[in-house]
């Protein structure tokens, strides 16, 4: 799976999923654009928006947005690293088109 890593997710997040292509806004030269032109951006080259902007689901009209969403509730990495099972679960149950939250205690 083709993994796009938000700005706010950070970058050893990747380390995390070995078996995905993961890449980051940053990586790709898509530093600095705003979410709506990005998520267009990241459809037509990603299956999966990793990111931990909680106010996504609330700014972005997601049903027009053709690439899966997870949203992350920490960009703690030590917490991140904790919950690793738990995220490579949720990418793993990953659906096309699909907005899904994960809370990382």
């Amino acid at each position: 799976m083709r993994i796009l890593l938000d700005e706010s997710v950070p970058s050893p997040l990747r380390l995390l999923l070995p078996e995905h292509e993961c890449i980051s806004v940053q990586q790709r030269g898509w530093k600095g654009s705003k979410n709506g032109d990005l998520l267009r951006l990241a459809a037509a080259e990603f299956d999966l928006f990793l990111t931990s902007d909680q106010g996504i689901l609330y700014q972005q009209n997601l049903a027009s947005v053709r690439i899966a969403i997870l949203q992350i509730s920490t960009n703690d990495v030590g917490r991140i690293r904790t919950a690793a099972a738990a995220l490579q679960s949720a990418v793993a149950a990953t659906k096309p088109n699909q907005f899904q939250e994960l809370v990382i205690p």
